[in-house]
């Protein structure tokens, strides 16, 4: 009787180190000056000098990438959830003003696939790239019997930096102020769990399906639309120092999010002048929801909020340039965010 191993017990060591093995390459071309670590190390190691910098403060945040990763499994498509993940994250730390420095992710699974993890990674390191930020380092977990054979979760944590005097906190938001807009791409990171089940429960729809609402594209196509990263959009508008707040539109909308950032006695009136993209009409239509929680769920097709003074909505719209901005409403005395047509 031959005695038991690791590999009987669903957990791949080979497999495993095939998959680092497939990613070095893309990891190591994300790396920046400041990284002083190579792969394999315990830690990854960070320059944290900033001569440039009076009074350098470290800004960090986790996320993940929720139940889009369904949508990838059901299409068998994971090079877009990594780059959903880092530019999520990037958005993240970008509301309070700060560059991102280096990414570290978490990947668990049922059972490795070292093509899937290298797809995830692959898209990791592009965004990285993207964003100017290294892929410091991370982790792969096998956990069969936790998770179900062909299951993946995705998540990371990002480290940036900001100049003390430059953080943006909307502590200086008053009535009066203006919303400016940056659309999104689409769903981005959230409302999966509510857009698969109204488009493959509920209306029986396949990812490779399409729908007139979406222009020829597919629902699976359509869904894993890559979340839009806002760094290299709002670089010049901080540069500028006319920001006063900042909001990521992610789970709980516009409502939840834009509360966010609001001083005390402040609300907002929302005017949604901007195109609503069909992936959201679709899904509204499909499954009857009503508009107060589709705004709740889901973006709407607006990615992010730039709070500026009302004299300085037109020095700000001409920086965002080609990004897509739009007038989005205004700061009003009191609490509560209204939505006016």
């Amino acid at each position: 009787m031959s005695g038991m191993d690791y590999r009987s017990s669903g957990v791949d060591i080979d497999e495993g180190e095939r998959a680092v093995e497939l990613m070095k390459e893309s990891v190591r071309r994300t790396f920046t000056p400041g990284v002083l670590s190579d792969l394999g190390q315990f830690g990854g190691l960070f320059d944290a000098g900033f001569p440039e910098m009076d009074r350098p403060v470290l800004v960090a945040s986790t996320d993940g990438v929720g139940t889009k990763l369904k949508v990838a499994s059901m299409t068998g498509r994971y090079g877009t959830v990594g780059m959903d993940l880092v530019n999520h994250c990037v958005n993240d730390i970008l509301v309070q003003g700060a560059r991102p420095l280096f990414f570290m992710d978490y990947i668990a699974c049922g059972t490795l696939s070292a093509l899937t993890v290298a797809e995830i990674v692959s898209g990791l390191s592009a965004a990285c790239r993207e964003n100017g930020c290294a892929l410091l380092g991370g982790e792969t977990a096998e956990m069969p019997g936790f998770y179900e054979p062909g299951d993946y979760d995705v998540a990371g944590t990002i480290v940036g930096v900001v100049e003390r005097s430059r953080i943006v906190d909307g502590s200086g938001i008053v009535p009066g102020d203006r919303l400016v807009g940056l659309p999104s791409s689409g769903l981005h990171t959230n409302g999966y769990s509510l857009a698969r089940r109204v488009i493959f429960q509920e209306a029986g729809m396949g990812p490779d399906d399409s729908h007139p609402l979406l222009n020829g594209a597919s629902v699976g196509e359509t869904l894993l639309r890559v979340h839009r990263s806002y760094l290299e959009d709002l670089q010049p508008v901080l540069e500028n120092g006319i920001v006063k707040g900042l909001a990521h539109i992610t789970g709980g909308g516009i409502p939840g999010n834009l509360s966010r950032i609001l001083p005390k006695g402040c609300g907002a009136v929302v005017r949604p002048e901007w195109p609503v993209p069909g992936i959201f009409r679709m899904i509204g239509e499909l499954g009857s929801i009503d508009p107060e929680e589709m705004r709740r769920a889901f973006n709407m097709g607006l990615g992010m909020i730039v709070v500026v003074a009302a004299g300085d909505t037109d020095r700000a719209m001409d920086l965002l340039g080609g990004s897509g901005g739009f007038h989005a409403g205004v700061i009003t005395a009191g609490g509560g965010i209204r939505f006016e047509n």
